[in-house]
């Protein structure tokens, strides 16, 4: 991987770290529900991604904004994020940072 995939990368877990359930006062990535970033040599990023309950009432909300803050940023030439509900997600996908926020440790 180049080092501008993995600088394109780091900016991307950075802004995911920006997006929040309105439910959940922990961010998208640190609940684990980022399965996969892909960067291609273009630019264009592939991110699939999950929610903690198929039927979450933000779901639509919280998919425009993680498309719309990769899409925005600098080396990104397209988003693409698909949603994705395999493997389901479970608790042990939260980060340690999470699981002390929500209570959990």
């Amino acid at each position: 991987m180049t080092d501008d995939k993995i600088m394109i990368e780091e900016r991307i877990v950075d802004v995911l770290k920006t997006v929040y359930d309105p439910e959940i006062p922990v961010n998208i990535y640190d609940l684990g529900l980022i399965y996969k970033i892909d960067v291609d040599d273009e630019g264009n990023v592939d991110i699939d991604m999950t929610f903690t309950a198929p039927t979450c009432p933000a779901a639509d909300f919280i998919l425009e904004d993680v498309r719309q803050k990769v899409d925005a940023l600098a080396g990104v030439k397209s988003a693409n994020v698909n949603l994705v509900f395999e493997p389901a997600w479970d608790q042990s996908m939260l980060s340690e940072e999470a699981r002390v926020e929500l209570g959990l440790d």
